[in-house]
């Protein structure tokens, strides 16, 4: 089965031109243009992970963030315009799970290996070989 992607980003071409890469690597995919519209969309449907934008209207990705970790624990790559350290070291403390910088431009193929990555890493905490491997880990220390 597909791994959905939930992408939000108030840049429209922006959103079609990740939909059509996500698409062509077999990815089901999700857009909004706003951070209230993916609230309730992302409550209402979760997706596997989501890609989300800091600078948008009506609530900024870092107050999506904030109430979606209320809610969910999916995965959350910030993709976005603000390349200062302090915005990476915030959107990483606010719970965002990675954070890729627009400016200059990015890489497509990185952005979806990231995706992948994120997804892997869901996957294995699920795994209960995984678990058991941890959990056993952590009790011999």
């Amino acid at each position: 089965m597909a791994n959905t992607i939930a992408l939000v980003d108030d840049d429209r071409n922006l959103l079609t031109s990740i939909s059509v890469a996500l698409e062509r690597e077999g990815f089901k995919v999700q857009t909004y243009i706003d951070g209230e519209t993916a609230l309730v969309g992302l409550t209402r449907n979760p997706p596997d992970l989501a890609v989300v934008d800091i600078k948008m209207p009506r609530m900024d990705g870092e107050e999506l963030l904030k109430k979606l970790r209320k809610k969910t624990s999916i995965p959350i790559i910030f993709l976005t315009s603000k390349d200062e350290e302090v915005d990476e070291l915030l959107g990483l403390k606010l719970g965002a799970d990675d954070f890729v910088k627009k400016s200059g431009g990015f890489s497509m193929k990185i952005l979806i290996e990231r995706i992948r990555v994120q997804l892997r890493k869901k996957t294995d905490v699920n795994n209960e070989e995984t678990k058991k491997y941890y959990y056993s880990w952590k009790i011999k220390t």
